[in-house]
């Protein structure tokens, strides 16, 4: 029974004789690549907070790979239309480039190099949406060697995404992937290319409708009502009301994050297995003041036994920050103006800040915004003393 205990807490593991295991059935699809059913590693560990990391880690890994293997599968629809070019070598997952033929580098093989090289520590969204980028010009202009693409190509695929309905900032978003994809190859393997697919036009505010900041007065509303109902989800509300943080940052914290017993608490957002962050500026501290000390301290006195500051979005490998919005837009609604959601406190503390005259760069640091300054990026940035003092100013008003 206590083995029973300590694994449910520990997806994708077993415990024997004290030891984890890593335990994962391979999915019935692709199972004809493996020799047994079941993948089955010792994780080395007798600690359930290294073996949840290290699973959580070996399971983002396989979920990747066999992203890739169902991508080359031959039942995939209009695979038979694929330039053999394209097909991946029987198992061997590495690009087939060699420098004195890299002219006719493909699409399959400059995914693979980008994500290899690029996508190291970075989260599962980064793969998903080069992977994606290039499925769609896969199915809009058929797989080509990339000096085949041309500015054809490129308007008939940009067409192709706004005809699926997408919305300004998505096409942006993809568009910059496939160019990310195409730059990389270009530069890593010196190609004397053009890439096709950059300086399109293209309408990056159609559909998208304007992030609405949250009105101070709305805000001290919604922390009354956190303070009165008390609960996770209104913990969650209240530390990022009061810190800006990006939810998925405040959702996949640990309460080891949350570091009361200095003289000036803070909130630490760093790289954790489960949940990444979205830039090298997204690593930092926060002051913690008024509403998000407060929810601090409540998650630090809650669920003992457990590591992370909000369980029920961390069931899984990945922080599930989708699960987190759709649940916490739902509540806000009612006491905040139309248009806003949870991502509008981060529209709101970049006001509050300016409010108060707080300089930019500043601002910067305390929301994890690029800066747009190269000169921002020398040094080791501005101590938590001077965050907390512009904070504590901006609670003032």
């Amino acid at each position: 029974m206590l083995t029973k205990l300590l694994t449910k807490s520990v997806p994708f593991t077993f415990n024997r004789a004290g030891y984890y295991y890593f335990s994962r059935r391979v999915p019935a699809d692709l199972v004809q690549h493996y020799s047994h059913p079941r993948i089955v590693q010792g994780l080395k560990t007798r600690s359930a907070q290294t073996a949840k990391s290290r699973a959580s880690v070996a399971a983002a890994k396989l979920d990747e790979y066999w992203s890739h293997l169902r991508m080359t599968n031959p039942d995939l629809i209009g695979r038979n239309l694929l330039k053999s070019a394209y097909e991946p070598d029987s198992g061997n997952t590495q690009p087939r480039v060699s420098r004195h033929c890299s002219a006719n580098l493909t699409l399959s093989q400059a995914l693979e190099t980008y994500l290899a090289q690029k996508g190291t520590n970075r989260g599962k969204t980064f793969r998903t949406a080069a992977q994606r980028a290039c499925t769609y010009l896969v199915e809009t202009c058929g797989a080509k060697d990339l000096g085949r693409y041309s500015r054809a190509d490129a308007l008939a695929y940009r067409d192709y995404l706004i005809a699926k309905g997408m919305v300004g900032s998505s096409v942006s978003r993809v568009m910059s992937s496939i160019r990310a994809v195409f730059n990389f190859a270009i530069s890593e393997y010196a190609l004397d290319l053009k890439n096709p697919f950059t300086g399109m036009y293209y309408d990056k505010t159609a559909g998208v409708s304007k992030r609405l900041p949250i009105p101070i007065e709305d805000i001290r509303k919604v922390q009354d009502q956190c303070r009165l109902i008390d609960d996770e989800m209104r913990w969650l509300v209240a530390l990022v009301s009061d810190t800006g943080l990006r939810l998925a940052e405040a959702a996949g914290l640990l309460k080891s994050d949350l570091v009361l017993d200095a003289e000036i608490p803070f909130v630490r957002v760093t790289v954790h297995p489960w949940r990444a962050v979205k830039t090298s500026g997204s690593v930092r501290v926060v002051p913690l003041t008024n509403a998000s000390l407060w929810a601090a301290r409540c998650i630090a006195n809650a669920n003992p036994d457990l590591a992370y500051a909000f369980p029920r979005y961390n069931k899984t490998s990945t922080t599930n920050a989708n699960s987190a919005s759709a649940a916490l837009n739902k509540w806000l609604h009612q006491y905040v103006p139309q248009g806003c959601t949870m991502h509008s406190f981060r529209h709101s503390m970049r006001d509050r800040l300016r409010a108060v005259e707080c300089p930019s760069d500043i601002i910067d640091q305390i929301g994890g915004w690029a800066t747009g300054s190269v000169g921002q990026g020398y040094g080791s940035g501005y101590g938590l003393e001077v965050c907390d003092r512009w904070m504590k100013k901006m609670e003032g008003k």
